[in-house]
């Protein structure tokens, strides 16, 4: 992705943090009893927490490392806690709303408002904090998705394929080396006979994935058919040929518009992210063309990161898509709007004699917090015949 675009799309996720916390701040400030010692304290803690991760990003060249890994992280969470933020007073303003025309509160919170607006603002805080606890432990730990399915077609001498899939990890500063060590141990345990990593294999700076060597947890997932990975919009906004090049020198074998026959038994293709069309015009491969070099009598996965289009790789005669992206909105309810935008958000669907699959990814982007959802590892074991 180019420089201008990487701006442009932190321009504008900055401008939507500053103005939603900007809007928290105000309700936070009014709850607070005009003069109290508290208001200043509460000023000086919100900005420095709310604009934590615009400084972690943007002086993240700058600062000492220790420091903006800690700028970083305190402000992913603060994305999190702003989402159910925003919910509570959004809610609370809708309530004094219509209790301004039509009087319901009772006399207990109308009697002593101030007091009544200073608890219920504390209260929504704790609540906030507990709510990204738990889901950060959920986080934390991913579960293992089992799916049996069947290919209507010969495989060589395959009758079997115990394949394991993780989508969206984001290898970096949040995603880093413990945390990815325990999900390739998870991988490794499942004795794939090939692993599939569809997109989003790390998040947008490679840095910390340098620094952390993370290389040599990718190095050390272990599958005798192969790693495979395809490229995700996260790979483009960080600098697609870096990420690739870093890949593939640690063992995993990048599709880029290209399909590869396995063990003379099936054809694996993988599809560049559709974000390479933000790339000076350059344009992915239309999937005819993908397909035109593979045999269809043999079986066919697709791996394409956002699960767009699934009509065209039922009419191109594809046997089973894998993909990603969506997390499921990853933080509830985000999931609701994702439901409106993908055909298939998540799980599988079976779509004449296409199989698809679309995961809610193993790591997480901004917030390393999930709730609504947990990450996953999925273990397909497809079976062969005629």
């Amino acid at each position: 992705m180019r420089t201008l675009d990487v701006i442009v799309f932190l321009g504008i996720l900055f401008l939507i943090m500053g103005l939603i916390s900007f809007y928290i701040f105000i309700r936070g400030w009014q709850s607070i009893p005009p003069g109290s010692s508290l208001r200043h304290p509460y000023a000086i803690i919100f900005w420095a927490v709310a604009l934590s991760f615009i400084g972690g990003r943007m002086l993240e060249k700058l600062l000492p490392a220790p420091l903006s890994e800690l700028l970083i992280w305190v402000g992913s969470f603060w994305i999190g806690a702003m989402i159910y933020f925003l919910i509570a007073v959004v809610c609370i303003d809708v309530l004094r709303f219509v209790n301004h025309f039509l009087p319901f509160f009772p006399s207990l919170i109308t009697r002593n408002y101030a007091q009544s607006k200073y608890l219920l603002s504390a209260g929504v805080t704790g609540l906030v904090g507990l709510v990204l606890l738990a889901g950060h432990i959920n986080s934390l730990i991913p579960r293992v998705r089992k799916l049996e399915l069947s290919i209507a077609k010969q495989s060589g001498t395959m009758k079997t394929l115990n394949i394991v899939v993780a989508s969206d990890i984001h290898l970096g500063t949040i995603v880093g080396r413990s945390r990815f060590d325990q999900v390739a141990e998870q991988i490794n345990g499942l004795n794939p006979d090939l692993v599939l990593l569809a997109g989003d294999i790390v998040d947008e700076d490679m840095a910390p994935v340098i620094k952390q060597n993370l290389g040599e947890s990718l190095r050390s997932l272990k599958a005798p058919l192969g790693v495979y990975g395809i490229t995700g919009n996260h790979e483009y906004i960080g600098g697609v040929e870096k990420a690739c090049k870093y890949l593939t020198e640690h063992n995993i074998v990048m599709l880029r518009d290209q399909s590869v026959k396995i063990n003379d038994s099936l054809y694996l293709v993988g599809r560049e992210d559709r974000m390479i069309g933000r790339r000076g015009g350059t344009l992915r491969k239309a999937l005819p063309e993908l397909m035109s070099a593979v045999d269809k009598k043999y079986p066919v996965i697709l791996m394409d990161h956002q699960p767009f289009g699934l009509q065209e790789a039922v009419t191109e005669g594809v046997d089973l898509q894998i993909s990603g992206h969506t997390h499921y909105g990853q933080l509830w309810p985000v999931n609701y709007i994702v439901e409106r935008v993908y055909e298939l958000p998540w799980g599988y669907r079976k779509i004449a004699d296409t199989q698809f699959y679309v995961s809610n990814g193993v790591g997480t982007w901004g917030p390393p917090v999930r709730v609504g959802n947990r990450p996953e590892i999925v273990n397909i074991r497809l079976n062969f015949r005629q």
